[in-house]
C-alpha cells in the first residue's frame, strides 16, 4: 500500500525551486505522482506558444505516450517542481490504474532526509540546447 511520502518544496542550488524528502525513502519506493491535466498534443503545442506569449518562463508538460501529455504548468502538485540530474536519484514510469495512466516518481536508491528529489527529463535531442544545472560529476552539460 502507498503511503504518501513527507515532502517539502524548497529553494534549490539546482533551480531556482526544488522538492526535497523531509523523511528517508528507501529504494524502489513510489515518491509521488505527477498530477495535472491530461491533454493531447494539439492542445500542447498551443498551451506551450500561449504559456511562452504570457512570459511563463517553464512549462511543466510530462508526455505519457505518444497522444497524451500531463499539463501540470497552473494546475498540479509539488512533483512539478523535480528537477532534472544526470544523476538522478529517482525516475518516472507510466503505470496503469482502473484504465488511466498515470506519471508516478519512484525511488532509484535510498534518498536521506532533506535530499533533493531528482530524475533524469530525458528531452529529445534538439538544435536549440538547454543547459543543464545540476552539477553532477557526470553532467551531459545539456537536458537535450
Amino acid at each position: 500500500q502507498f503511503r504518501k511520502k513527507k515532502l517539502k518544496f524548497c529553494k534549490s542550488h539546482i533551480h531556482d525551486w526544488g522538492l526535497f524528502a523531509m523523511e528517508p525513502i528507501a529504494a524502489d519506493e513510489m515518491v509521488i505522482e505527477y498530477v495535472g491535466q491530461n491533454i493531447r498534443q494539439v492542445i500542447a503545442d498551443m498551451r506551450e506558444k500561449r504559456y511562452e506569449d504570457e512570459g511563463i518562463g517553464s512549462s511543466y508538460m510530462f508526455r505519457v505516450d505518444h497522444d497524451t501529455i500531463i499539463d501540470a504548468t497552473k494546475c498540479g502538485n509539488f512533483a512539478r517542481f523535480i528537477n532534472h540530474s544526470c544523476n538522478p536519484n529517482c525516475y518516472a514510469k507510466v503505470i496503469t490504474v482502473e484504465s488511466q495512466k498515470k506519471i508516478v516518481i519512484y525511488s532509484k536508491q535510498h534518498i536521506n532526509v532533506n535530499e533533493e528529489i531528482t530524475y533524469d527529463y530525458k528531452f529529445p535531442i534538439e538544435d536549440v540546447k538547454i543547459p543543464c544545472l545540476c552539477g553532477s560529476e557526470n553532467c551531459r552539460g545539456t537536458l537535450n
